[in-house]
């Protein structure tokens, strides 16, 4: 789309007082630093350790906090569960700072936001501690967000072909498509506080990550193909169900992000975190700490 092109009111939708639809929020209300987590409980918890709090907006599952910790300028939106939602947080986001929101129209210079995801997640993989903390260099997405969008020679499709090889994946499911985190904030993040790993993203919480109650899955094995996978010695390491759509479409609109797992969950060793919370917290404490110290 060209710079001087008007975005229509059905595409770009504004509420009454001007704020962006679903968020809620106005251009200069956010940070160019923005922490994400899916439930919106979350986002008080991270905020406590604040010094200061300017803005606090809920709309929905989106509730906003911007302030600052050690003098750094943070936002902190609860992005809700799931891929659709991202879709939805992630373009908002983006447009506050890069769309003007009086001639609707895109802005000639591009801002870049940072975002950094602080989210729990399930290992597949025996070896990975309960309570230990995961940074995904890449994620693979069993959505099908990305697909709705061009320009996507980004994406890694020899990983993608393998896995679906491996899987024996079925043609009614969309195609899993393979993208990586940020390599300048995986740098920055990556200290013996932090184990890395390849990050599935699925559609759902039961069936789409092998968990049956009373519903048969369309394949029983599929955790476990998921587990043995390996390409160039690379393994897939834990299910969660937004990195994907943070990731992708962070590199389509020029952004850059990071997901950072806390793991309550071991999938493979049928176990799970005996203090999920104090886990989370912990997360929060050193991601915090992290995103002071970055320039």
């Amino acid at each position: 789309m060209k710079n001087q092109e008007k975005l229509a009111p059905s595409e770009l939708i504004l509420n009454d007082d001007g704020s962006i639809y679903h968020l809620a929020l106005k251009p200069g209300q956010i940070a160019d630093t923005i922490i994400t987590v899916g439930d919106p409980e979350r986002v008080m918890d991270i905020a406590k350790h604040f010094d200061t709090i300017e803005l606090e907006v809920q709309r929905r599952e989106f509730k906003t906090i911007t302030g600052r910790y050690k003098n750094k300028r943070l936002t902190i939106v609860s992005t809700g569960i799931g891929t659709d939602n991202i879709d939805i947080v992630f373009n908002e986001l983006d447009a506050l700072v890069n769309i003007d929101f009086e001639s609707r129209t895109i802005k000639p210079m591009h801002t870049a936001l940072t975002f950094v995801r602080i989210g729990t997640s399930g290992a597949i993989q025996s070896e990975i501690p309960i309570n230990s903390f995961l940074i995904s260099e890449k994620a693979v997405g069993f959505d099908n967000l990305l697909h709705f969008y061009s320009n996507t020679d980004f994406l890694d499709i020899p990983f993608s072909e393998a896995l679906k090889e491996h899987a024996q994946w079925s043609k009614q499911k969309s195609d899993p498509y393979v993208v990586c985190g940020d390599t300048q904030l995986i740098k920055h993040f990556s200290t013996n506080d932090f184990v890395k790993g390849i990050t599935a993203t699925n559609v759902g919480f039961y069936a789409p990550q092998g968990r049956k109650l009373r519903l048969e899955l369309q394949d029983n094995n599929l955790n476990h193909k998921l587990q043995m996978f390996t390409y160039k010695q690379q393994k897939i390491t834990n299910l969660e169900m937004e990195t994907s759509g943070i990731y992708g479409l962070s590199m389509l609109l020029g952004h850059r992000a990071i997901s950072l797992n806390a793991i309550l969950a071991n999938r493979a060793n049928g176990t799970f975190s005996d203090s999920p919370k104090k886990a989370v917290n912990l997360l929060i404490v050193r991601t915090l700490e992290k995103l002071a110290l970055m320039q």
